[in-house]
């Protein structure tokens, strides 16, 4: 069974950093992406980044790119959520996804964790 746990969300002032952790277990595919989603109150669910399995390739929300950065260790099933210069349009649920097939769709989302709250205060 695939599991997805987020963790590192939490609290912090605008201009702050945080970085978000997935441990991913229980999937054998050979190929697969890790991504993160956002879901603000009242917004759809957006896309934040993707990797994928060989964790050579990364994939950045245009309007994040220079302030999210995406990596992955393999050995210890982990992939890394850095965030820098968080404003407060950061503020979201951050979600863990895995899709077996392709990045950057909700439709075709695979596995989903359960969420890690990030609040950025002004």
């Amino acid at each position: 069974q695939v599991q997805l746990v987020e963790s590192g969300g939490g609290l912090v002032q605008a201009g702050g950093s945080l970085r978000l952790s997935c441990e991913a277990s229980g999937y054998t595919f050979s190929t697969y992406y890790m991504e993160w989603f956002r879901q603000s109150p009242g917004k759809e669910r957006e896309f934040v980044a993707a990797i994928n399995w060989r964790g050579d390739t990364t994939y950045t929300a245009v309007s994040l790119k220079g302030r999210f950065t995406l990596s992955r260790d393999n050995a210890k099933n982990m992939v890394y959520l850095q965030m820098n210069s968080l404003q407060p349009e950061d503020t979201a649920v951050y979600y863990c996804a895995l899709d077996k097939t392709t990045w950057g769709r909700l439709p075709s989302i695979n596995y989903w964790g359960q969420g890690t709250q990030v609040t950025v205060s002004s």
